[in-house]
């Protein structure tokens, strides 16, 4: 299975593991799955820690690729279906996660209950 995961995921599963259930830490260490991790991930992270709203004194790129994370780039290709995607989410971030997701046929990995308004496959 391709795991797309979401920002907060990715700190937990890198700094906070007992903040995951063990289903999404079972679908973690599954190596029969894909995990992912989004340039918009990356982006999210950089844009928070340079406004304040987070503290991270990592690379996010070296500490997916540590973690063993695929990285993922954003295509203008997943950025299509943002046009007609219902407005159940304001953050910008996550409506691209949400869109990436179902461009690329990944389930996404997530605590936001919001991702459950969207017609995509959560974990």
């Amino acid at each position: 299975m391709k795991i797309l995961i979401d920002t907060h995921i990715f700190l937990w599963a890198t700094s906070n593991r007992k903040m995951l259930s063990k289903e999404k830490m079972d679908a973690l260490q599954n190596p029969y799955n894909q995990i992912y991790v989004s340039a918009i991930n990356v982006t999210e992270i950089i844009i928070k820690v340079g406004i304040g709203k987070l503290t991270a004194n990592f690379d996010p790129v070296i500490m997916a690729k540590q973690s063993g994370f695929n990285l993922l780039d954003y295509r203008a290709e997943d950025a299509l279906s943002l046009q007609t995607l219902p407005l159940h989410h304001k953050d910008p971030f996550d409506r691209m996660l949400i869109a990436q997701a179902k461009a690329n046929d990944m389930v996404i990995m997530t605590n936001d209950a919001l991702f459950k308004l969207y017609d995509c496959e959560l974990i």
